[in-house]
């Protein structure tokens, strides 16, 4: 599985969005501006998260976008969900019935599959958010968080 631009954007968003107190909301312009991200790209994204109930869109001079719920409920795997990234098995892991070997080349890649997805989802947004700053401090970093 390689994080695309897509996906590695989202995180970065919703990560931005877990430092507004008390998940209040963000205007795009501002998540953008932070994580040096471009706008238009990043609005299209948190749409795809608004439909996923990952975000909400408030309106109004001081709206934005806002997590829909606790960074403890949000996972990487949905995230990653939201805005069409996938971590299937390449094409070619389909199982040959007439060849022991591609039998097992399947099962490795199905257990290794499952194994990958119970991850992601299993990772929360808080998780990343920690491990992030944890990274930050070790790195004697400000307290500017770009993600």
């Amino acid at each position: 599985m390689k994080l695309t631009t897509r996906g590695h954007y989202s995180v970065k968003a919703l990560l931005d969005l877990t430092l507004q107190p008390n998940y209040g909301p963000a205007s795009v312009n501002a998540i953008a501006q932070r994580q040096d991200l471009p706008a238009p790209y990043l609005e299209k994204l948190l749409i795809e998260l608004r439909k996923a109930g990952l975000v909400n869109a408030i309106r109004g001079a001081q709206g934005g976008y806002q997590l829909a719920q606790s960074p403890t409920h949000i996972t990487l795997g949905q995230i990653l969900a939201a805005v069409g990234e996938t971590i299937e098995p390449l094409p070619r892991q389909v199982r040959d019935e007439a060849q022991a070997e591609d039998w097992v080349t399947f099962a490795v890649w199905n257990r290794l599959h499952q194994k990958m997805r119970d991850a992601l989802y299993s990772i929360s947004l808080e998780d990343l958010y920690y491990d992030a700053r944890s990274w930050q401090a070790s790195q004697g970093a400000e307290a500017s968080f770009i993600v």
